[in-house]
């Protein structure tokens, strides 16, 4: 009977444990990231940006603003594209708030 009751309470415990665990992460935004990579095509500077990067003062030129707390200072500028299309991505974690997402 001890054997029943301990194998009831463990398994209880892993139906809680499950119930609160935390959801899994948001799917990534790639309609932002679609969005993003329009723009650059938009503007001609797709080829560009995939060879030598975003320069930050061009992405805050078309109405890029830095998210609060984000150290712009700490960041490679230029942003190479693989960071820029991750970041747009990221969504609410994104570095940056684009007006086009």
């Amino acid at each position: 009977m001890h054997k029943l009751v301990t194998t009831a309470a463990a398994a209880a415990a892993a139906a809680l444990a499950v119930a609160v665990a935390p959801a899994a992460s948001a799917a990534p935004d790639t309609d932002c990231q679609r969005a993003g990579m329009g723009v650059l095509k938009d503007a001609g500077l797709f080829s560009a940006v995939a060879k030598g990067g975003l320069p930050i003062s061009t992405a805050v030129s078309v109405g890029v603003v830095p998210r609060a707390g984000t150290d712009v200072a700490s960041l490679p500028d230029p942003l190479p594209l693989s960071v820029v299309l991750a970041d747009h991505r990221a969504g609410d974690s994104s570095l940056f708030i684009y007006p086009w997402c």
